[in-house]
């Protein structure tokens, strides 16, 4: 569905939340343990989305990683669009270069409600939401 970095991308933004409300900070190790995701992803990811001031960071023996307030609300159709661009809203799922309603590909029409719930869950969820769900105790980030 997402590319590994986007992937990658939502999971550390969401651990970066979850673990520096009380003002911490987390390092790359710390974000790549608590991911199941390798460390030399996350240090790229992060530095990306740290130019696009999505996530802070701090340099030294008390650096790290963390969001400010704004950065909790941030939507995960600005993250997918940040990593991976428009291509999950606009392309063909099959990879056509022309697909519309007037030339549809074999699944247009069937992939048409699908992508369109997506891009609403995409639109409409952030990433305080999915701390919320973390915090309720029902759902989880890594594999145990």
């Amino acid at each position: 569905m997402f590319s590994r970095s986007c992937e990658y991308a939502i999971k550390a933004l969401i651990y970066v939340a979850q673990n520096t409300k009380d003002g911490k900070r987390v390092s790359i190790k710390e974000i790549a343990k608590g991911t199941d995701a390798p460390e030399h992803f996350v240090a790229k990811i992060l530095q990306e989305l740290s130019k696009k001031k999505m996530v802070m960071s701090i340099k030294g023996p008390n650096g790290g990683f963390y969001l400010e307030e704004g950065g909790k609300h941030v939507s995960l159709e600005r993250i997918v669009k940040e990593i991976d661009g428009d291509g999950m809203f606009t392309n063909c799922v099959l990879g056509l270069k022309v697909c519309s309603e007037k030339t549809p590909c074999p699944v247009h029409l069937e992939y048409k409600e699908v992508k369109k719930n997506l891009i609403r869950m995409l639109e409409n969820n952030t990433i305080s939401d999915f701390n919320d769900k973390l915090d309720s105790g029902k759902f989880f980030l890594k594999n145990e």
